[in-house]
């Protein structure tokens, strides 16, 4: 690292230190200019900010940056997965799990969302698991799908999509009739990804969806397979 970088760094580093969480709040976004492993450094540091904004921003980077060191955002995420008393920045930890597809977090994942009733921090949860790629993700999915919440439904469709297993297409197949547009919709797109020739049935039954969104979209995925 160069001496500027260097000098950078260091004045970063006291400044999310400071009383002022304004202070804190600007070093965070300048750190954006620095190398990955310093940027990371403080990133770690930021994450047990006392404001609850920082937090959930330097948690949100490291789903970004935490390549650096996957051990120990592990380490960082799954602390803030379960004790920060934010659900924004537990649902922010979960997201940069899935992103960094630490498949080694899918239990403590699947805990955090048997122990919540929040549904935006069970929606996080259930898209992490997708972008997890875990195998052992399929049952608690193909459970998630059976949500009462739509959102965490049409969440744990895309995730069964994410996750390329084709035994998702008979879960996924009854839907194509779901009264929710945005739940065929996202049937449509799981769908594309998981392919095959099941699969392009359905895709062929929702592209004459009498929703336009739904079968323009699916009418596109069919002349791209």
């Amino acid at each position: 690292m160069s001496e500027t970088l260097e000098t950078q760094f260091e004045t970063l580093r006291e400044q999310l230190g400071a009383d002022d969480m304004g202070i804190r709040m600007k070093a965070l976004h300048a750190s954006r200019s620095l190398p990955i492993s310093e940027r990371f450094t403080l990133l770690s540091s930021a994450a047990n900010d006392p404001y609850a904004r920082i937090r959930y921003d330097a948690v949100s980077q490291i789903g970004t940056v935490g390549t650096v060191d996957l051990q120990k955002s592990f380490e960082i995420l799954s602390d803030r997965l379960f004790v920060d008393p934010e659900l924004d920045v537990r649902a922010a930890a979960a997201a940069s799990l899935g992103s960094l597809q630490l498949t080694q977090s899918f239990d403590i994942l699947k805990t955090a969302y048997e122990s919540t009733n929040d549904w935006m921090f069970q929606f996080s949860i259930v898209a992490a698991i997708g972008e997890l790629g875990a195998p052992q993700g399929f049952d608690f999915l193909a459970q998630a799908l059976q949500s009462p919440n739509e959102l965490v439904k049409i969440a744990a469709i895309g995730s069964l999509g994410d996750l390329g297993n084709q035994q998702a297409i008979p879960l996924l197949l009854p839907l194509i009739e779901d009264p929710d547009w945005q739940v065929r919709h996202r049937v449509s797109q799981s769908l594309a990804h998981l392919g095959g020739a099941e699969a392009k049935a359905g895709l062929e039954k929702l592209a004459n969806d009498p929703m336009p969104q739904v079968s323009e979209a699916t009418r596109s995925l069919l002349a791209s397979m």
